[in-house]
């Protein structure tokens, strides 16, 4: 999360007033930025990871593992470092990490103080400053708080004590039969977004996750502590109005989407083309990524039947209407809007001659006077359908102070929207005009791991495969439907050994001289884009009736990553060694890097299980467990217990870790 703007919030009913003046002004702050950005040029890749925490307070006489609400104050603490480097630029201190708040009174974000390159020596860099981070955290915490990397608390929103200092859920921004609005952060921001959310959709935020059916679940399972309550208007939503359905876990309010855990990898491209490949050759990768870091099993107290968080988050944020919806026809709002806001990507936007029409093959809804104004700009047909698309949202919290600035110098407007786009992917133009910093790419989707050596081995991977993709020129098109049906796909129960998913059989081109159509790569150097005629994607949100369906193919995540050698198809770890064999690297240096590789290996193989597997068979294993779906307090008071010494390295868990020392 970045920084926050300070000032009043409007309410909605005064935001919506200003709705379109902040999209007018939001797309000539964007057009402002690329006259000035369009052409930057830096040196080599940066990139980042974004590690989220919750910060858990123990109970040791009840044995109850609770969220404490103390963040604030330990992010005060972690702040002070990086904030004497910036008062103090001369001095030139170094700052090793740097500390954001999140949705979540309860949760940090940690990131490394300065971004990493792209040399072998920073990959190895990463598991230690992971760890300086977790440690740093700590220091300013009670003996009784411990920072964990767990991505769905596991009894948020349940009866009976989850937060430190307890609250009664009876706030309004939320209006929550299960969570308080102490739990959301207190800049005046979070209250606000929660609570527009909710005013703009016309109810609230209504999600719903299939309960796991153990021996003595009921059939159907009609959730017995979803309580009865007259104090808002919209206390009927989940029993009266039906919102809770059957046979699912329910649950009411952002914080159970938001106050969700994820890994995070930022990279900063050379250039915008460089951006825009990277976004559109990692974007199939993101429902893959998100099955094989699958690590959340478990909502307000019950085993769920699914292992990720993602669609909870989406379904946490869904401010569409019910008009937008599709529940009603179109008569106050303009557009009807296929997802939520935090979504899988609707569409491709680069330039590469690999981008053929077909693979936008979904309409793509944008605003048409958006996206005239961009293309009438110099903005190209991809690029502006991505951004028009982008501005059919309303902008959720508007400041007064941030109501009129200058473009010239302010991207606020932009911002708002762009920031409020919560995809698989992001697109991130420079901050500024004067910003050192260049085109960036977020890679969104992964789940956080229980353990330091984990989040290290995946975002070192992620890193690796954007290299390899860069070096080698791969193709990871398929059509954006079949990413839309990996996504479904990847949250199943074990997905990532029960499932099959879409990949593209031949990731190399075929004209590139010295490597076969599928196969090993020659490690020639990359062929540029630059000198290679653009194809007209004019209309690319309509198939343009080519088959392109012999180019795909139903895949296994083990075959995805660790290749089919009938085939001639690599593998992404194939493609990542392959890549490493073109870099003088040391043997010392190799032989560490090769320890996080095979970490991925064995979890798409099904060698090791997943954080998910793992922690719904510690759930089904402990003696107080009924078999009814139920995770009681000490259940997850043991849990995270667990979990904090399996990070720690106290216990062996080799189904989980293997041999690997954390």
């Amino acid at each position: 999360m970045g920084l926050l703007s300070l000032g009043t919030p409007m309410h909605w009913d005064e935001a919506k007033k200003h709705a379109d003046h902040v999209r007018k002004h939001g797309i000539i702050q964007f057009l402002n930025l690329w006259e000035v950005a369009k052409n930057s040029q830096k040196d080599c890749l940066l990139w980042g990871d974004e590690v989220e925490y919750m910060v858990v307070s123990y109970d040791e006489e009840n044995k109850n593992a609770k969220l404490s609400l103390r963040v604030w104050e330990i992010l005060n603490e972690l702040s002070k470092e990086e904030e004497e480097a910036n008062k103090y630029p001369e001095k030139n201190l170094e700052v090793k990490t740097s500390w954001r708040p999140e949705y979540g009174r309860f949760m940090l974000e940690g990131t490394p103080g300065t971004p990493y390159m792209g040399l072998p020596r920073d990959l190895l860099a990463v598991e230690p400053n992971m760890k300086l981070r977790r440690t740093l955290a700590q220091r300013w915490m009670k003996p009784n708080e411990v920072p964990v990397t767990l991505t769905s608390f596991p009894r948020l929103g349940c009866e009976g004590e989850f937060l430190e200092p307890h609250h009664i859920p009876d706030g309004d921004a939320c209006r929550s039969l299960f969570v308080p609005d102490q739990i959301i952060n207190a800049h005046a921001r979070f209250p606000t977004l929660t609570a527009n959310i909710r005013r703009r959709r016309g109810s609230k935020v209504a999600i719903n996750m299939p309960i796991f059916h153990d021996k003595n679940t009921p059939k159907p399972f009609i959730d017995p502590t979803i309580p009865r309550r007259n104090l808002f208007p919209e206390d009927s939503n989940a029993i009266e109005d039906g919102a809770a359905l059957p046979d699912h876990i329910y649950m009411d309010a952002m914080a159970f989407g938001m106050g969700c855990c994820c890994l995070q990898i930022t990279f900063q491209a050379v250039n915008v083309d460089e951006a825009r490949k990277i976004y559109d050759q990692m974007a199939p990768l993101g429902p893959i990524m998100l099955a094989l870091t699958a690590a959340a099993p478990i909502y307000r107290g019950y085993l769920s039947d699914v292992d990720c968080r993602w669609n909870v988050i989406a379904q946490s944020v869904d401010d569409r209407t019910e008009e937008e919806r599709g529940l009603k026809p179109l008569k106050n709002n303009k557009f009807r809007i296929n997802k939520s806001r935090y979504d899988s990507i609707d569409s491709y936007i680069s330039n590469d001659p690999n981008n053929k029409p077909e693979y936008n093959d979904i309409p793509l809804v944008y605003d048409k006077d958006i996206y005239k104004k961009l293309s009438d700009n110099g903005i190209d047909d991809l690029l502006a359908r991505h951004i028009a698309h982008l501005f059919i949202r309303d902008p959720l919290v508007i400041f007064e102070e941030l109501l009129n600035v200058d473009d010239n110098e302010s991207t606020d407007h932009f911002e708002n929207l762009q920031s409020t786009n919560w995809q698989t992917m992001r697109f991130k133009p420079p901050p500024s005009k004067t910003s050192p910093i260049g085109w960036r790419v977020e890679f969104r989707s992964m789940e956080i791991q229980m353990t330091d050596f984990e989040n290290a081995a995946f975002a070192i991977f992620i890193v690796l495969v954007t290299r390899a993709v860069l070096s080698f020129g791969t193709n990871f098109y398929i059509p954006i439907s079949k990413v839309d049906e990996n996504m479904k796909v990847a949250h199943h129960r074990n997905a990532v050994l029960d499932e099959k998913f879409y990949f593209r059989k031949s990731i190399f081109p075929q004209s590139r001289p010295g490597t076969p159509a599928s196969g090993t790569p020659s490690g020639s150097p990359k062929l540029s884009n630059a000198s290679l005629p653009r194809p007209s994607h004019h209309g690319a949100n309509i198939s343009a009736g080519l088959d392109r369906s012999n180019e795909y193919e139903l895949m296994t995540i083990d075959e995805i990553i660790n290749g089919k050698p009938s085939a001639g198809y690599p593998g992404l770890l194939g493609l990542v060694n392959n890549y490493l064999n073109t870099l003088n690297i040391d043997i010392e240096t190799r032989c560490e890097i090769s320890k996080y590789l095979e970490l991925i290996k064995k979890r798409a193989n099904g060698t090791l299980m997943t954080a998910a597997s793992w922690m719904r068979q510690f759930v089904q294993n402990h003696p107080d467990y009924k078999q009814d779906s139920v995770v009681s307090e000490k259940i997850n008071y043991d849990l995270v217990k667990m979990i904090e010494k399996i990070n720690n390295g106290e216990v062996s868990v080799p189904e989980l870790l293997g041999h690997f020392s954390v």
